[in-house]
């Protein structure tokens, strides 16, 4: 059960391209629930550094500390995990324990919008529900989580979002939605609010090999105890110079970045609530994401060939 866990909760809000990767890698560092369980939580975060949505991480090692006493028996008590909620339940007793339970993700509700032409607003609770129990019902109660599973391929491959692939579609000729001419308006969803822009300065500043980052504190819920680069007024500090500009999303926030780059002779006037790590200290560490897109467009703005080794470690 726990590699199907740990690629469950990785698959929480992030494509599949993008979790391969961490995935093979996260099994290579904590093969069982046992040694993840055993690791601490800064490893744990430093391995899932640039996935995101890092309560995950948190959840997902107070889980395997369970999981090393004893393996869930049934649907509630995989339920009861830190960080399961419904769907990642449903997948994993139904593959994992061969439990009939469907697993409804953003796919199959989009599959069940489409197979039963239902244009209810699809982030609403009832129609969750409503969409939820249509999956139970169309369960193949003997073989569960090949059905969940073939369920969220074909939302994820053939039901897209977009375009989707009506011709080549396995249960064509099951979908009212198709013989009613309506798959491309389904499912129904509200507009999301406009993004929040936000302006973010942040000083990079290399010294003998080293590179200057603070501490989040422990107490704030979202990336607590991540390391990231110092927040400066806009416009830098006396000394610094502009070396790139770069935008990124977090949920409905988008942050416009601009990096400045300090020279070494100035680091005096860094605060004292940090600490200098050199490139192999700087592996070992959760380190944010926006930090690392930031000291990679120091180096790539920089003509200090000694900035240059940290692309090895913020890739």
């Amino acid at each position: 059960m726990y590699p199907v866990l740990v690629s469950e909760i990785m698959l929480q809000q992030t494509r599949v391209e993008a979790v391969i990767p961490y995935f093979q890698a996260f099994l290579r560092q904590f093969p069982t629930a046992a040694l993840l369980a055993d690791a601490s939580e800064e490893a744990v975060l430093t391995a899932w550094s640039g996935l995101g949505y890092y309560s995950r991480a948190r959840n997902l090692r107070r889980a395997a500390a369970i999981l090393a006493v004893a393996t869930p028996i049934d649907h509630d008590e995989i339920l009861r995990l830190p960080g399961v909620g419904p769907y990642t339940a449903g997948a994993l007793a139904s593959i994992c324990l061969g439990a009939p339970h469907a697993a409804v993700d953003g796919n199959v509700m989009r599959v069940v919008s489409r197979l039963t032409n239902d244009p209810s607003e699809i982030s609403a609770p009832v129609t969750k529900r409503r969409f939820s129990a249509t999956a139970q019902d169309l369960l193949d109660p003997a073989h569960p989580g090949d059905f969940n599973q073939a369920m969220m391929e074909l939302g994820a491959t053939i039901c897209l979002p977009a375009n989707p692939r009506c011709l080549v579609c396995p249960v064509r000729r099951f979908c009212a939605a198709a013989d009613a001419g309506t798959q491309a308006t389904l499912p129904v969803k509200l507009g999301k609010p406009p993004a929040r822009r936000i302006d973010l300065d942040l000083l990079v500043c290399f010294v003998a090999g080293t590179v200057f980052l603070q501490r989040r504190s422990g107490g704030e819920s979202r990336l607590a105890n991540f390391w990231e680069l110092p927040q400066v007024p806009a416009g830098g500090l006396p000394g610094s110079k502009l070396q790139g500009e770069f935008t990124h999303q977090i949920v409905n926030d988008r942050y416009r970045v601009r990096v400045w780059l300090l020279d070494s002779d100035s680091s005096d006037v860094l605060t004292p609530d940090g600490r200098w790590f050199t490139l192999p200290e700087l592996a070992q560490v959760p380190v944010t994401t926006v930090a690392k897109k930031a000291l990679r467009a120091s180096v790539n703005g920089s003509k200090d060939s000694r900035s240059a080794p940290v692309t090895q470690v913020v890739q």
